[in-house]
């Protein structure tokens, strides 16, 4: 009986993930670190804590649960209440330089470092996103220089 139920799972596991040609769908972790599980349970081994804000991918939802993956391309389950829709971008080139118009020739208003996460202002247009650091300073970033968008 178990091993049926297990097949059923699975079974509405995939029938989830197929679909046709989806946008990615990101979302980020809440105001609240997060722990990341290997399976979509509390009981499930925890495989990582992810910072307040850190930036993930949504790949499906099961129940109370949501299959994420990270910049590193790590798959696990958080619950779904630790997600908001608020969205971050994580900052994946040394020295990017995020300017006052997207436009390579605009000035740098600040320059942000591998790693730094900054939050999304506004969705990518013609290959820039407006961000905001923490700090308030605003500007625009090439969408190849941040993981996320």
């Amino acid at each position: 009986m178990k091993f049926d139920r297990l097949h059923c799972v699975v079974a509405v596991l995939s029938l989830s993930a197929i679909g046709s040609a989806q946008a990615l769908d990101y979302k980020s972790i809440g105001a609240a670190p997060a722990v990341l599980y290997d399976a979509p349970s509390a009981r499930g081994k925890k495989v990582f804590v992810a910072p307040r804000n850190m930036p993930v991918e949504v790949i499906l939802t099961y129940g109370e649960w949501t299959k994420v993956r990270d910049a590193g391309g790590d798959l696990s389950w958080v619950e779904s209440k630790s997600l908001t829709p608020k969205r971050h971008v994580l900052v994946k080139t040394a020295g990017a330089r995020v300017r006052s118009a997207a436009d390579e020739a605009a000035g740098t208003v600040f320059t942000a470092e591998k790693g730094v996460l900054l939050e999304l202002a506004e969705p990518a247009a013609a290959g820039w996103v407006k961000v905001r650091h923490r700090d308030g300073q605003a500007g625009f970033i090439k969408v190849g220089e941040v993981w996320g968008e």
